[in-house]
C-alpha cells in the first residue's frame, strides 16, 4: 500500500537547500562587502575627512542587500551558459540585466534615504549620483566590473560543476581534510 510522503520526508532536502542558499548569500555578501568597503575606503581617503567605521557598516548593509537582490534576480532569471557561445558570450547580456538590478537598487536606496531624512522619495531618487549622468555611468561601470567576475565564476560552476571549479581555483582537498 502506497502512503503519501509526509512533510518530514522532505525536511532533509529542504534543510540542505536552505543551507546551500544561505552559504551562497553569505559568500556573495562577503564578495560585495570586500568591494564596497574598498571603494568606501578609497572615497574617504580622497575626501580629507576622518575615517569613521560607521561608513563601513553602511557598505556591509549595502553588500547584503545587493547580494539578496542578485540572488532574487538569479532565481527569477536563472543564469544559463550556452556551450555554443561559451561563458563570456552567454553571460554578457545577463550581466547587463544584473547591473540594471543593482542600479535600480541604488536608486531605491537613495529614495528611502531621502524619506528617512524628510525628503520626497522621488526627489531623493532623482538626486542619485549627484544628478550627474556621467557619475551614474561611472558607478555603473564600476558595478559591472564587480558583478562580472562573480557571473563568470557562476558560469564556470554551471559549465564545469562546482567541485571541478573549486578544485581548479583552490586545489583539491587533501583526503586527510575530510
Amino acid at each position: 500500500m502506497n502512503t503519501p510522503a509526509s512533510s518530514e520526508d522532505h525536511l532533509p532536502g529542504i534543510k540542505k537547500k536552505i543551507e546551500a542558499e544561505a552559504k551562497e548569500a553569505l559568500a556573495l555578501t562577503a564578495y560585495f562587502a570586500t568591494w564596497f568597503c574598498a571603494i568606501t575606503f578609497l572615497a574617504v581617503t580622497n575626501s580629507q575627512h576622518p575615517i569613521s567605521f560607521s561608513i563601513f557598516g553602511i557598505a556591509l548593509i549595502k553588500a547584503g542587500l545587493c547580494a539578496k537582490f542578485m540572488l532574487i534576480a538569479q532565481a527569477i532569471f536563472p543564469i544559463k551558459v550556452s556551450k555554443n557561445n561559451g561563458i563570456i558570450k552567454s553571460l554578457f547580456l545577463e550581466s547587463l540585466f544584473y547591473i540594471f538590478v543593482v542600479l535600480s537598487l541604488n536608486y531605491i536606496e537613495a529614495g528611502i534615504d531621502g524619506l528617512i531624512h524628510g525628503k520626497n522619495f522621488f526627489d531623493a531618487m532623482a538626486s542619485f549620483g549627484q544628478k550627474n549622468p556621467l557619475h551614474v555611468l561611472a558607478m555603473t561601470i564600476v558595478y559591472w566590473l564587480i558583478v562580472w567576475p562573480y557571473l563568470v565564476l557562476v558560469g564556470l560552476r554551471l559549465a564545469l560543476g562546482k567541485d571541478t571549479t573549486m578544485n581548479i581555483l583552490f586545489g583539491k582537498k587533501d583526503s586527510s581534510d575530510q
